[in-house]
C-alpha cells in the first residue's frame, strides 16, 4: 500500500491510527492490570475517612490538582525533594485518580505529615503569609463553609461499590464524623493523609 493512497484517504488513515493505538494499548496496559502490585494495596493503606473524603471532594471542587500533581516519579530529582516515589498500591481506594501533571505548585503526594494542622490552615487561608512569593490563591471561603454530611454516606456507598473496604460503622458513624466541621478541617484532614502508607523517605 503506498502512503500516498493512506495519507489522501482520511478515514482510512484514522481507521488505521486506530488499530495501531489499540493493539499497542491492549499489549502494553492490559497486562498491568492483571498483576497484584496494582491492585494490591500497599500495606498500612486505609480507606479515606469520611472527614478526608468530603476534604478530598473539596480539593477537586476548588480544582487544586490543576496546579499540584500527585504522583512522584521514580528519579533522583524528584525523591530528593519529595520523598519515595509514588507505587500503585497506593492508588487503588482513589476514585477517580488525581496524579496530574501541571506543577505549577509542588507535588503534594508526600505532604502528609510534612506540615503542621495550623500551618495548613494559615496556608489556605492566605498562602502569602507563610509563604511571601507563593502564587497560590487564598480560600478564606473555606473555614467558613460548615459541612452537613448530607451526601456522605451516598459517597461512601458508591465508593464501597468499587472495592473500597468501608464497613458498616464506617458508614453509620460518617454523617457525625463530619456535621460541623469546616470545609478548612476537611481538605487539612486530606492533605495530611496524602502519602503516608509510605513514609517519607527524604
Amino acid at each position: 500500500m503506498k502512503h500516498d493512497t493512506v495519507e489522501k484517504n482520511i478515514a482510512l488513515m484514522a481507521l488505521l491510527m486506530i488499530l495501531v493505538v489499540s493493539i499497542g494499548g491492549l499489549t502494553q496496559i492490559v497486562p498491568i492490570l492483571f498483576q497484584d502490585v496494582v491492585n494490591e494495596p500497599v500495606e498500612g493503606l486505609k480507606p479515606y475517612t469520611a472527614l478526608q473524603l468530603e476534604g478530598r471532594d473539596i480539593y477537586i471542587r476548588e480544582g487544586c490538582v490543576g496546579c499540584h500533581s500527585q504522583m512522584v516519579r521514580p528519579f533522583r530529582a524528584e525523591t530528593e525533594r519529595y520523598g519515595h516515589y509514588s507505587v500503585a498500591g497506593e492508588f487503588v481506594y482513589d476514585h477517580p485518580f488525581l496524579w496530574g501533571s501541571k506543577r505549577t505548585g509542588p507535588d503534594l503526594h508526600r505532604v502528609g505529615g510534612r506540615y503542621s494542622d495550623d500551618w495548613h490552615k494559615a496556608h489556605l487561608f492566605n498562602p502569602r503569609n507563610v509563604v511571601p512569593e507563593s502564587k497560590m490563591p487564598s480560600y478564606p471561603w473555606l473555614a467558613q463553609n460548615k459541612l452537613s454530611g448530607k451526601h456522605t454516606v451516598a459517597k461512601m456507598k458508591a465508593l464501597k461499590t468499587l472495592g473500597v473496604p468501608y464497613t458498616d460503622e464506617d458508614l453509620s458513624g460518617a454523617v457525625a464524623a463530619v456535621k460541623g466541621k469546616t470545609e478548612m478541617d476537611a481538605i487539612v484532614a486530606y492533605l495530611q493523609v496524602l502519602g503516608t502508607a509510605i513514609k517519607n523517605k527524604r
